[in-house]
């Protein structure tokens, strides 16, 4: 799912799966929003996107305790079931900031400080003597980060191709290199095991090499659009059962918002600019949108999620509403606490303080660089008007275990039933 990108008119992507990329959302445009900026500024060689807080310059973290989801505690048990995993060490250890052990165990941790905190200014005397605090470097160096929203969509589909359904997600090619490490698409691997780039969406679309290995029929293209822009999505069978899909790789092509292309090419004003108006504008011109959709080269696939693990984001692991944060994970620690401090938006479209404890779990193909975060909105469509409207300057800071109490927090262990042993939680489902 994707928010925007650097600018108000840029549809985004953020993954929802166990590879790494990101989900997505369409984004709303108001004309008193953040004016245009490089929130894409990327660090320098061998620079770190966190920078240690002193305690005199904390976050007000006793109102992200006040402000705490109910959903928090089963979003940090996804971030413990990943850390469980042996891949969720590959990325650590992160600078000097965290090794992996000290990261799972800060999880650990927060989660039984949650619980065994009685009172607020119990939660913050033990987050404060037990955690070290960072705060990023942002886009400017300052800690302005561009928070936007993401979301799954719904919609009817068939696993069959019929009148109706013409219009295929599909399934993730053999050929497809991505890096074992970080997800990142390399190109396509040739049979002497060198690679090369992906072509375009337009000749992918034109020659069709992946005809044969279909997962779905869709609507329309902008049904399978938004799907690849997203990640993500819930899709409703003609009987009426449900079937769920989620990224599973992409191409190494350049993203490029539809958004960005219709106010170029002044077919939908900046102002009125949102998913509604996209779709009003694919029933009057149809051969238009796919003519636009063609700009964006990164072509996402697909694979089958079982509903209990959907939607997925980058880690593998199951996403929480307003609780799972997208980043850039070539620059932040995967899995981590986070208090994401910006402004949001409420039911009623208005301006509120989001200012929340949330779980760094997904990434995404526009957010890149430490300027960037998506939110996790949820499902459907009441989801897709408050990712749409989310577009705001803030800060995101990330909490860490001091070393001194890391052994007192080790990650949990899963008892294997049929031999009686305990043995490390799974990997996750990919």
């Amino acid at each position: 799912m994707q928010g925007r990108m650097n600018s108000q008119r840029a549809i985004s992507n953020s993954v929802l799966t166990g590879a790494l990329i990101g989900l997505l959302a369409f984004g709303g445009c108001q004309s008193d929003q953040v004016a245009e900026t490089d929130y894409s500024h990327q660090l320098g060689p061998g620079e770190c996107a966190l920078k240690l807080v002193d305690s005199a310059n904390w976050p007000d973290v006793a109102y992200a305790w006040r402000e705490r989801g109910k959903a928090l505690d089963n979003s940090l048990d996804q971030s413990i079931k990943w850390f469980g995993a042996p891949s969720s060490e590959r990325p650590y250890p992160h600078f000097t900031v965290s090794t992996h052990e000290q990261a799972a165990a800060s999880v650990v941790a927060f989660k039984d400080l949650i619980a065994s905190s009685g009172t607020e200014s119990d939660f913050v005397a033990s987050l404060n003597q037990m955690f070290d605090c960072y705060q990023t470097v942002g886009y400017n160096g300052k800690g302005v980060v561009l928070f936007t929203g993401y979301y799954a969509p719904e919609f009817p589909a068939s696993r069959e191709r019929s009148e109706k359904f013409q219009y295929p997600l599909y399934k993730r090619p053999a050929d497809l290199a991505t890096d074992p490490v970080n997800g990142d698409p390399l190109g396509r691997r040739l049979s002497d095991g060198t690679t090369t780039p992906w072509p375009s969406r337009a000749e992918l679309e034109r020659t069709m090499p992946f005809t044969g290995t279909e997962l779905v029929w869709l609507g329309s293209a902008l049904d399978v659009y938004i799907i690849q822009v997203n990640g993500s999505a819930k899709l409703r069978m003609p009987d009426g059962k449900a079937m769920y899909v989620g990224y599973a790789g992409k191409t190494d092509g350049a993203y490029v918002g539809l958004g960005d292309s219709l106010v170029s090419e002044g077919i939908i004003k900046e102002t009125e600019l949102g998913l509604p108006a996209i779709r009003a504008y694919y029933q009057k011109d149809p051969r238009k949108i796919q003519e636009l959709i063609s700009r964006n080269n990164c072509y996402v696939f697909f694979t089958e999620y079982d509903g209990l693990n959907w939607p997925a984001g980058s880690l593998g692991v199951r996403v929480t509403d307003r609780e799972t944060l997208a980043t850039d994970k070539k620059v932040y620690p995967p899995g981590g606490v986070v208090l994401v401090d910006t402004q949001g938006i409420s039911v009623n479209n208005s301006k509120t303080t989001f200012r929340r404890f949330m779980l760094d779990q997904d990434t995404g193909g526009a957010i890149r660089a430490p300027g960037r975060a998506d939110i996790f909105m949820g499902v459907g469509s009441g989801a897709e008007i408050l990712a749409g409207s989310q577009y705001a300057e803030g800060t995101l800071y990330y909490f860490f275990l001091k070393p001194e109490y890391v052994s007192q927090y080790p990650l949990p262990k899963k008892v294997d039933s049929k031999k009686g042993k305990e043995k490390k939680l799974l990997e996750p489902v990919a």
